[in-house]
């Protein structure tokens, strides 16, 4: 033991001497490992920092309350111990029919224990006038005045409102109506606000309008559905009592049960809570697959340039004496200092960013307060040993090939072998296609360790072919100039110290296209599934009342609300929207005009009367039926009529066709035809227009009966927005008895509207009417796709510090190549010239073979989810591989660029001679 320790201990001092003596080395390669596990450290710190603790996550929601409750239901509930989760246990449940909040506070007071008292919070939405016209806040009422209240917000500035009049805003609210602290706030109808404090909602960073509970702006008091209320118990609230309120309908988040969670056997799961998904872990463990991948394909190059940079002194040491274990000894030593020493680098690095980047993640990302600044000590625990056994791991390959080097060829300064063994490129190329197999068969399988090996698997056989390639590669250099002939040459006669750099640059690179690749295929689906209504921009009045438009207005102003559309918008053009629907018939029935779907292509699992759950083979055989192919929604159409009239005049403005789609589609509606958006419902160039009456279900269950039906030319219009059902001719409605109505108008924009502009939309058509609803076609959310920006982006950021890394150390082994350059009296600038071409083919290399590892990765990825919802229906628009233009030409051309310009930057222009045997 004592020898054995002995060895290690001289092995120790020796690599730390070298790494002190070789400063500008040891911090490159320091670098290279510190690079990774920076990336984990931010990441680390970041999630612990807005992973809120259970009893910080109870004193944002309830504050100093003993427990938070609500009225769920009339009937028993089972609910989750730690989360407003909850399921009622009669599978047909009846919401509360309380018919007012005070009977609710009635209700939840007879159920909790006697001498409770009861704190009432409401959430309500209140519309006010902002510094450019009206809009919409969230509006609040709570007594912040009361201790119990304490940690669900925060007086900032002022003091919290109490007393009729008063309201405290947040900051975001501020910025947006303009009334700070002093000011007034205005609601719509013109009801005064004098704001006396700001107020900020830990868990919510958006704008909110804070009032006093007993003094609710009129008409903004809620039902029984948009209260809760904070509770002091005279005793704490167990999981038995939170059990009886249950029975009564009454869901709690209890104190003491966070303090003292239930055995899980006391605990009725709840289905729609929805714990953590096999799916989610999966794709969980692959990303954390590849990181590890990532870090071990970073850190070897790194020291096995070190050690090539090394290998004169480990020369003599053989020459000496030493024996191969030695060797090994010495070179497994540098992993160990240098490892330490990049794991603490990065630590550092990581925990420091993760706190610099704190406040604007809260800003601008999560919009809402961390926990407080903690850095998951365990994690980074994990981080450190991990990095020093990929340290170790990645020192043994270079340390095998030091203990086995010539050492005469090494005194002397020769590269020694300068070809690449075929066998090597056979084992390679049989080992990347073995990978691609491996993760071809995961994505089949939908088995994310199967993918994850492949992916290993992959880029290990890509980083066996590497030498190969740059011998390939180097064939090229006679037809290229001088600097970068000798630089190709070069590289293929040092590929021990090229191959380690290029795969470096290659695992950086792999990261940020695979992210990239994920991130496009993500954003297309959701924009495949998206209908719009509209083209992206255009905005939308409707004059209906509501659903079923029992409120339509006999005469709109259609000229007072087409000017203010105008004033308010940059609008080009305003047009009106005719709907056509069944004229009124008896209460109890309804007439609902429809599109009929040919008998051919109807889904043989679906029809009319009641909807039930498909069994797992009829869900198969329905995803491969081409008739049971997800129809388009109209549930978002402009107006509520399923027909728009229009006869060709304004069709263009509607759905923002154009070209020869567009004329076809006029000229059918001026010979008295339909526009449908959907090819399915044409038959031999005609449509049938069914007009069916459906019985209420409270009266009668029996079908809908056909009351009469209409066929005409029709054209389907393909691509677009689809504004309604379809655009019927006059002449169509006038056959199918439609009653027709200006149901609204649609405003062509020259952009999509701002905030200020939707502000003054909404105060111009107050004066107008409260009863206009307004829209914009903002087409599909991005909420994910920002997220996987900044991924990408960090992914991008790693990939460039690899370039400059890895290519440094490879200049700093090509050192004495321009020492002798320098002897013989080349000149700085042609010095300069090879580094930055030596970079080049290291960047450039590496580049090309990380953006075809991260395809293949995205690729198998994007296979496995779409082979999940195979023989699911309906199932969801399936992922689109695409290839991210934008982030391949950052792996292929920045990249590269960024790595040259530093070499060529860093490049010294006097070197000292050095000396050789």
């Amino acid at each position: 033991m004592n020898r054995w320790w002995s060895g290690w201990h001289a092995a120790l001092r020796v690599a730390r001497r070298e790494a002190r003596r070789g400063k500008g080395r040891s911090a490159l390669v320091i670098a290279m490992i510190g690079l990774p596990v920076a990336a984990l450290a931010f990441a680390a710190a970041t999630v612990d920092m807005f992973t809120l603790r259970p009893m910080e996550k109870l004193e944002r929601t309830a504050g100093a309350a003993d427990a938070l409750v609500i009225r769920a239901a009339d009937g028993p509930v089972h609910q989750e111990p730690d989360r407003l989760i909850w399921a009622p246990d009669d599978l047909d449940p009846d919401p509360p029919a309380d018919p007012d909040a005070a009977a609710a506070r009635d209700a939840v007071r007879a159920a909790l224990p006697s001498g409770t008292r009861l704190v009432s919070e409401v959430t309500f939405a209140v519309q006010v006038h902002t510094a450019t016209g009206v809009g919409d806040l969230e509006g609040r009422a709570l007594d912040l005045t009361d201790p119990i209240t304490r940690g669900i917000a925060e007086v900032r500035h002022g003091r919290a409102p109490h007393g009729p009049g008063e309201v405290a805003l947040s900051r975001a609210a501020v910025a947006r109506t303009g009334a700070g602290a002093g000011g007034t706030l205005r609601l719509s109808d013109g009801q005064p606000y004098r704001v006396v404090g700001v107020v900020e909602f830990p868990d919510q960073l958006r704008e909110i309008a804070l009032f006093d509970p007993a003094h609710v702006p009129s008409g903004k008091a809620v039902s029984n559905a948009g209260e809760r209320w904070l509770v002091d118990t005279p005793a704490p609230l167990r999981w038995s009592d939170v059990r009886q309120l249950n029975r009564r309908g009454v869901v709690a988040l209890s104190r003491d049960v966070i303090r003292h969670p239930p055995a899980a056997s006391d605990v009725v799961p709840v289905v729609q809570g929805g714990s953590t998904t096999v799916e989610t872990v999966s794709l969980g463990a692959l990303v954390v697959g590849m990181a590890v991948l990532e870090i071990v394909l970073l850190a070897g190059p790194a020291f096995a340039v070190g050690a090539r940079r090394r290998q004169r002194d480990l020369a003599l040491l053989a020459a000496n004496g030493a024996t191969p274990a030695h060797l090994r000894r010495v070179v497994l030593a540098d992993g160990v200092v240098l490892g330490i020493a990049g794991a603490l680098a990065g630590i550092a690095v990581g925990i420091v960013a993760a706190f610099a980047a704190r406040w604007p993640l809260e800003e601008y990302l999560v919009h809402a307060r961390a926990g407080g600044y903690r850095v998951f000590p365990s994690a980074l625990a994990g981080i450190i040993a991990f990095a020093l056994f990929t340290a170790l791991l990645a020192a043994v390959v270079p340390a095998f090939v030091a203990a086995r080097q010539d050492v005469v060829a090494a005194l002397a300064g020769r590269r020694g072998a300068t070809r690449s063994r075929k066998r090597w490129l056979a084992l390679g190329a049989g080992v990347a296609v073995s990978g691609a197999a491996l993760g071809t068969l995961g994505a089949w399988r939908v088995s994310t360790s199967l993918i994850l090996a492949g992916l290993v698997v992959g880029e290990f056989g890509l980083v066996l072919c590497t030498p190969a390639l740059v011998g390939l590669v180097a064939r090229m250099a006679r037809v290229l100039p001088l600097s970068a002939r000798v630089a190709l040459r070069d590289t293929a006669r040092n590929r021990a110290a090229a191959a380690p750099a290029i795969s470096a640059v290659m695992a950086a690179v792999a990261g940020s296209v695979a992210l990239g690749v994920y991130q496009s295929g993500v954003d297309l689906q959701q924009r495949n599934q998206y209908v719009p209504t509209l083209p992206h921009g255009y905005a939308s009045v409707s004059f209906d009342d509501g659903p079923g438009n029992a409120g339509t207005v006999a005469a709109p102003p259609v000229a007072e609300v087409t000017d203010v559309l105008r004033t308010s918008l940059a609008a080009r053009d305003v047009v009106p929207v005719v709907g056509a629907e069944c004229r009124p018939t008896a209460s109890e029935e309804a007439c609902v005009p429809s599109l009929r779907v040919p008998l051919d292509r109807r889904c043989p699992f679906t029809g009319e009367g009641e909807q039930r759950q498909l069994t797992s083979a009829e869900q198969r055989a329905a995803a491969r039926d081409p008739r049971c192919r997800t129809k388009l929604s109209w549930s978002y159409a402009v107006v509520s009529a399923p027909f728009v009239v229009d006869d060709g005049t304004h069709l263009a403005t509607l759905t923002g066709a154009g070209g020869d789609g567009l004329r076809r589609a006029v000229e059918t509606l001026r010979a008295g035809g339909i526009v449908v958006f959907d090819r399915d419902f044409v038959e031999n160039g005609e449509v049938t227009i069914d007009l069916a009456v459906h019985p209420r279900a409270e009266v009668s269950p029996a079908p809908p009966a056909l009351l009469a039906s209409v066929r005409a030319r029709a054209y389907a219009l393909d691509g677009g927005p689809a504004t309604a059902q379809a655009v019927i001719s006059p002449v169509v409605a006038r056959q199918a008895g439609l009653e027709q109505q200006v149901k609204g108008l649609v405003a062509a924009t020259t952009h999509v509207p701002t905030q200020a502009e939707r502000d003054r939309l909404t105060a111009g058509l107050r004066h107008l009417d409260d009863h206009y609803a307004w829209s914009v076609e903002d087409g599909p959310g991005s909420d994910l796709s920002l997220m996987m920006i900044v991924l990408s982006a960090a992914a991008a950021v790693i990939a460039l510090g690899a370039a400059g890394v890895a290519t440094g150390l490879a200049a700093a082994d090509s050192r004495p190549d321009l020492a002798t350059l320098a002897a013989v009296g080349a000149s700085p600038g042609l010095r300069r010239r090879l580094s930055l071409s030596q970079s080049g083919v290291i960047a450039g290399l590496g580049s090309l073979l990380g953006a075809g590892a991260g395809l293949g990765a995205a690729v198998a990825v994007l296979a496995a989810l779409n082979r999940r919802n195979a023989d699911t229906w309906p199932a969801p628009a399936p992922y689109p591989i695409t290839v991210p233009w934008l982030n391949l030409a950052v792996a292929l051309l920045v990249v590269p660029a960024v790595a040259m310009l530093g070499a060529g930057l860093l490049t010294r222009s006097r070197l000292p001679v050095e000396r050789r045997l």
